[in-house]
């Protein structure tokens, strides 16, 4: 994923993880609980609160937005 396409994301929206994988092979679906965070001074940066099941919960940050992908670009054979 992208810095841009991270700023594009909204509440709801559906992400998954390149490294962890379900029990199935499926990636890890991530889903974004809240609002975005950009800066106007660094534009650079971005915060974004996702949430993973029911109690783990993290940030999409600008250090780890290659970790992450869309679920449209979600290769289904790996």
């Amino acid at each position: 994923m992208t810095l841009n396409q991270a700023k594009l994301l909204n509440h709801g929206a559906v992400i998954h993880h390149n490294d962890y994988k379900n029990r199935d092979g499926s990636c890890q679906r991530w889903r974004v609980n809240g609002k975005v965070k950009t800066w106007k001074r660094d534009s650079s940066r971005v915060e974004v609160p996702i949430k993973y099941g029911l109690k783990i919960q993290s940030y999409l940050t600008e250090l780890n937005v290659d970790e992450f992908h869309l679920g449209a670009d979600c290769l289904k054979d790996e």
